[in-house]
């Protein structure tokens, strides 16, 4: 295989859904790649220093966790018994446990911070009786304290405000809406978010405009499948969760290309509206005859979990199957992790790509809100720091993706709703049920590297390859993790 190939730099970035893609525009300029190495051990620090100030928003995570400690630091003591574990790639002063917070009393008293921290002008000091204010609401919650979390949220929801210029404010507001549901859901005993599709595609395609996350998921993916698929000339992808299919043109574009001429592909496209189904695969196969591809595009609307008949993913003998999983807490698409576990043993593909968010979705609600917090603080961040307050893309990615994750990880506990438990890292999960880590090549770095340097001011944004893994973060807090397995009876 060459050292480096050609990505469609466009071609991620389709237009709204229902129209017709512009080809030319589709395939945009391509750049070539070649072979690096990354010597970093970790995520970069940038020279960044504590933050207090939450009028810079490249300094709130930092801060948050700042305050983050203190809070937990103010917490009794608890016995080692009394711990619960948190997932390794959180911050180690997430680790509280349910009891510890059991013994605060039942109406919390305020913590007075004169004496911790020194605010450089009035907007900072309110900044940090918002997140003080956050953080015992999230404590009465954990206790069902429902009467006092109910009367914080209230305070909340008239200090913070989701279009306000500080990122801090901000994500205190979307946070606060989310544990005001958690409050009337607990009372009602029910949940049942609607979830609007074509919605949330369409800001799903502005996230990938304007921020490197998707794109890092979508090419790293690729360049592994890519490599699966070398020499290989009946192929067949199966996307778990495939929304626009925003990915695939520049994978098939280098398909399409290879010296040993392009493969037969078969998709399955996966998803909870055949209307949406239909309509992507119109446009792949459109892009795919264009280029002189043979392609099937066959849409199942169920999800992967879900599948009884294998028959329904239109599985042929002889393909080389690969599978995609972008991992998100907008909605639960894929089921119950064990079921979709033992259909990924079945299939016995040649290749999984999966991409995580780093966040724990798993735990109490303390453990979920620490985490969630620390998570989209960093996101926050990184919008803040390239687009300006009032710009209508950056509202459109807050209110309708990141206000839903935030809602689903704590008003609705999770991704999955359907009370079953789920895998708190998946990477793990793989590797215990006997699936073999492919690592991500030089190649996959290269490609995750292009992504940066799209975009200015790259130096906020960290890259990091790691135990066969690729890391995109925001300063030192790590986002998402791309990784690549296969079955271990894969030939």
């Amino acid at each position: 295989m060459r050292a480096g190939f050609e990505v469609g730099q466009g071609a991620l970035e389709l237009i709204q859904p229902h129209e017709q893609w512009n080809y030319n525009n589709t395939l945009g300029a391509y750049v070539t790649t070649t072979t690096t190495s990354s010597s970093d051990n970790g995520f970069s620090a940038y020279n960044s220093k504590p933050a207090v100030n939450l009028e810079r928003p490249n300094e709130l995570s930092e801060w948050v966790e700042h305050v983050t400690k203190t809070l937990i630091e103010d917490l009794p003591e608890s016995t080692h018994e009394d711990s619960f574990q948190t997932e390794a790639n959180m911050p180690s002063y997430a680790h509280v446990s349910p009891r510890m917070c059991e013994t605060r009393p039942r109406k919390m008293a305020r913590v007075d911070w004169s004496d911790e921290v020194q605010f450089a002008h009035d907007r900072g000091n309110n900044g940090l009786s918002l997140i003080t204010l956050l953080f015992e609401c999230a404590v009465a919650i954990s206790v069902d304290n429902l009467g006092e979390a109910h009367r914080m949220v209230l305070e909340l929801t008239q200090m913070a405000s989701p279009y306000a210029p500080s990122c801090g404010e901000r994500v205190v507001a979307y946070f606060a809406k989310a544990m005001t549901s958690r409050v009337v859901n607990s009372w009602l005993g029910v949940c049942s978010p609607l979830t609007n599709h074509k919605l949330i595609h369409g800001a799903f395609q502005v996230f990938n405009n304007i921020s490197p996350f998707v794109k890092f998921a979508h090419f790293t993916s690729n360049q592994a499948i890519l490599e699966a698929f070398q020499r290989r000339d009946r192929v067949h992808i199966l996307d778990l969760d495939i929304m626009q299919g925003l990915q695939w043109p520049a994978l098939f574009h280098i398909l399409a290309t290879r010296v040993e001429g392009p493969p037969y592909v078969r998709m399955t496209g996966m998803g909870t509206s055949m209307e949406l189904l239909v309509e992507t695969g119109k446009q792949l196969s459109n892009f795919a005859k264009r280029l002189g591809m043979s392609f099937e595009f066959h849409p199942v609307v169920k999800k992967f979990g879900d599948v009884v008949d294998l028959s329904v993913l239109q599985i042929r003998r002889g393909d080389a199957i690969a599978i995609h999983w972008l991992q998100h807490s907008l909605y639960d698409a894929t089921g119950t992790d064990w079921k979709t576990m033992r259909l990924l043993q079945e299939l016995n593909p040649r290749i999984i790509t999966l991409v995580e968010q780093d966040i724990s979705n798993g735990g109490s609600f303390l453990d979920r809100f620490v985490s969630s917090l620390h998570y989209y603080s960093a996101v926050f961040d990184s919008l803040g720091a390239f687009l300006p307050n009032d710009d209508n893309n950056r509202h459109r990615v807050e209110h309708t993706l990141i206000h839903r994750e935030i809602n689903n990880m704590l008003a609705v506990g999770g991704p999955g709703r359907s009370g079953d438990d789920k895998y708190r890292v998946w990477r793990s999960e793989l590797r215990r049920n006997r699936f073999l880590q492919v690592p991500m090549s030089s190649n996959s770095l290269a490609q995750a590297q292009l992504i940066l340097n799209m975009f200015p001011l790259t130096h906020g944004y960290s890259l990091v390859q790691e135990d066969g893994t690729l890391r995109l973060g925001w300063k030192e807090t790590a986002l998402y993790t791309a990784s690549a397995w296969t079955c271990h009876i894969s030939r």
